[in-house]
């Protein structure tokens, strides 16, 4: 019976496991498109999309949030909320534009890159972004 609930309480831990996503970094980008999340499996993908990172693929995968373009300085991310079950993942996020209307500037996309374990990856995953109103911003599914 000792080994029963053992097991029990074994299947409960791992069926309740907690993830941990790492927001590893923001900033901005010179490679331009449109809104777009992208999921980046080598440190070459990393690399066209012009972003620096320390993500050790061979354990970990990155997850990349792309919004703009902006030919004004000082816009970022906020990420409101990052929601996931089974079947898919839902980020809540906005821009916050510059306080002072910013600068001119050479276009640019905000960025942010969560670093993510290999895991909790999922074929067919649907990760969806979308802002605090429910308007869509960019969505894909994991391949």
């Amino acid at each position: 019976m000792k080994r029963l609930w053992a097991l029990v309480a074994l299947l409960a831990l791992v069926g309740c496991r907690e993830v941990r996503v790492k927001t590893y970094g923001t900033g901005a980008t010179p490679v331009l498109g449109s809104n777009q999340i992208i999921v980046v499996r080598d440190a070459a993908a990393l690399a066209q999309l012009g972003i620096r990172g320390a993500v050790r693929f061979r354990g970990e995968f990155g997850v990349v949030l792309l919004m703009g373009p902006h030919n004004r300085s000082g816009y970022k991310q906020i990420i409101e909320s990052i929601r996931a079950n089974d079947e898919r993942v839902r980020v809540v996020a906005f821009e916050q534009t510059p306080g002072d209307g910013g600068e001119p500037t050479a276009d640019y996309r905000t960025y942010t890159l969560w670093i993510v374990p290999n895991s909790v990856y999922r074929s067919g995953i649907h990760v969806d972004v979308v802002t605090p109103g429910d308007a869509p911003i960019a969505q894909t599914v994991l391949p």
